[in-house]
């Protein structure tokens, strides 16, 4: 069953639940928390889950939400239901202030940063007269369809889980899209994102803003559910409760946020009711026995239970390869002389560490170029120089006779230069074709709004059908539908081959492509890049397997703690004593 079809089930289910007979009013009031809950954690799925970025704040934008409905209801008098969208921009607009600040942060500096900012927001919750200060804004208008008024429970419960319902499709239908895979890829860093043109920083403000415009939409229902804000469930503890939400549901699963949320809420509704009886009132422990029981949930499942249920029905794989499509444009073919790639003396400090120093060498067109020489001689870094990765202390770059100093890693994709990695940098819990597909990223066009409402098929169906081309191009037809983590580290190389073949580029690197390879896959690798050459590419490897390396290559570069100390054909660098005595060594 596919995720559609089954929040389609999921949909009719959920519609039947209040005409069960003898369903009791209180459950149509647990239900609509969950809802309202499923909403805030499945903006923090692709948030933290996806993209990899934790927030405490999420609670401030269900208050902006809250409180717009509010101002304008109670003071202006404005039907409910034109609210909606000022509630969302309303959150919308804070999260694109906030995120401009927020996401350029790392490491633990960014969750410090969404605690720093979401305490400041309920405090300014708090003392803004506007907004009533701690008593809020009470007599908000309920919803009305027609002459009905949505007072109670059982009447807006249809609207609290038809957001939850479309809220789940467009989630689904965005990160089944270019816009998605950009997303995943996030978290495993930026590194390899940007290598194939993710503008990252704009993917990252992305997720922030549909996280909170989702947050922000429950707390436009949260407003004329209660007909009552006030600041109390907009700060930091809402906000963690909201993260152990999605966590315990399972953070990368649309699923897990609407599981996490009923477990959440039930687990502290039981807690409220039955622990005050068992001590007699004495003591109010159920923020402890809440914190240990969610601490356990996460021992049995540290990735959340929505997997682990997941895992007990498994299904037979029934992909198939992705449909024929119109082929993607070819790149224009280049039209000048000279040298494809110029690199003249480039250096790189990093401190007082030479990494490169002074080093100049050229790739003709069609050309096969091996860069050569022991571990730490500066080959991976001459490679990040070069993709833009990383900034030359000194020296200048030309790609075609243009100038490239200083050009960022996503530019240089666009320029037609692909590369693959040392260390193989895949997103594991992504499929090969999902994986390879990152590549051709730059050759596609749809944006998020048109990837959540579906308008992007076409685009979609091009960019995975040359994904499924390069594929089958490099030998793993059969392993397309694969987890890209479940491969051998040689296979899992050879995606990374696949993945940069999409851009479709001019000049290909590759990092150590032979390492983990078997002989015969070896032989089919030169004979993958021999055919790239007489199709007009350039390629560029570093590659420790000098039986490959002079079997293949046009000609060596060898370089010797940054520096270069030799340059020439096959034989001339095999024949070369300094390389010799620095790397090769002597034949016994």
């Amino acid at each position: 069953m596919t995720q559609r079809r089954a929040i389609v089930l999921f949909a009719l289910v959920m519609a039947a639940i209040p005409f069960i007979p003898g369903m009791p009013p209180f459950w149509i009031v647990l239900l609509d928390n969950i809802g309202l809950a499923a909403l805030v954690a499945m903006g923090l799925v692709i948030l933290t889950g996806v993209g990899g970025l934790t927030s405490f704040g999420q609670a401030a934008f269900c208050g902006f939400g809250g409180y717009v409905t509010a101002i304008l209801t109670t003071s202006y008098g404005m039907s409910p239901w034109l609210t909606l969208p000022l509630s969302l921009i309303a959150s919308g607009l804070a999260a694109v202030i906030l995120g401009l600040m927020t996401v350029r942060l790392s490491g633990h500096y960014l969750p410090l940063g969404t605690i720093a900012w979401g305490l400041s927001l309920f405090y300014l919750f708090t003392k803004l007269e506007f907004l009533g200060r701690n008593d809020g804004i009470s007599s908000i208008p309920p919803l009305r369809i027609g002459s009905t008024d949505l007072t109670g429970a059982g009447e807006i419960y249809f609207v609290i889980w038809l957001a939850v319902v479309i809220a789940a499709l467009l989630t689904v239908n965005l990160l089944d899209s270019r816009v998605g895979r950009a997303i995943r890829a996030l978290r495993r860093g930026h590194i390899a994102a940007e290598s194939f043109g993710v503008q990252t920083a704009r993917a990252k403000l992305l997720v922030f803003i549909y996280a909170a415009v989702l947050a922000g939409l429950s707390g436009w229902l949260y407003a004329h559910f209660q007909r009552a804000v006030n600041p109390t469930p907009f700060g930091l503890t809402a906000s963690i409760e909201y993260l152990f939400i999605a966590v315990v549901g399972g953070a990368g699963y649309v699923w897990g946020a609407v599981l996490g949320a009923g477990i959440v809420v039930v687990l502290k509704e039981i807690l409220q009711s039955y622990l005050p009886l068992i001590f007699h009132g004495q003591a109010q422990l159920e923020t402890v026995v809440f914190g240990l029981l969610l601490v356990a949930l996460l021992q049995v499942a540290p990735g959340g239970l929505w997997p682990q249920i997941v895992a007990l029905f498994p299904t037979r794989d029934k992909s198939q390869k992705p449909q024929a499509a119109s082929p993607l444009p070819p790149r224009e073919k280049q039209t000048s002389t000279g040298p494809l790639l110029q690199v003249q003396n480039a250096s790189k400090h990093f401190g007082g560490v030479v990494a490169v120093n002074d080093v100049s060498f050229d790739v003709q067109r069609q050309e096969i170029v091996a860069l050569i020489g022991p571990n730490g001689a500066g080959k991976s870094t001459t490679f990040n120089l070069i993709t833009g990765i990383l900034y030359a202390t000194a020296g200048h770059f030309f790609l075609s006779g243009k100038n490239v100093d200083g050009t960022p890693p996503q530019r240089v994709a666009h320029l037609g230069v692909a590369r693959t990695f040392q260390h193989v940098k895949l997103v594991p819990d992504m499929s090969v074709l999902e994986n390879v597909a990152i590549g051709a990223h730059l050759r596609g066009h749809s944006g998020a709004i048109s990837s959540m409402l579906r308008l992007d098929r076409a685009d979609e169906a091009r960019l995975l059908a040359e994904a499924a081309r390069q594929i089958e191009r490099v030998g793993l037809g059969d392993q397309i539908h694969q987890l890209a983590g479940n491969l051998s580290l040689g296979q899992q190389r050879i995606v990374e081959i696949a993945r940069a073949l999409c851009i479709d580029p001019i000049l290909l690197l590759l990092d150590e492509p032979a390492a983990g390879l078997r002989h015969m896959e070896k032989q089919k690798l030169a004979a993958l890049l021999r055919q790239l050459k007489t199709e007009g590419m350039s390629v560029l490897l570093v590659e420790h397997d000098m039986g490959f390396v002079m079997d293949l290559a046009d000609r060596i570069v060898v370089l010797d703690f940054g520096t270069k100390i030799a340059e020439g054909t096959p034989s001339e660098v095999r024949a070369n004593p300094d390389v010799i005595k620095a790397y090769l060594g002597a034949a016994s």
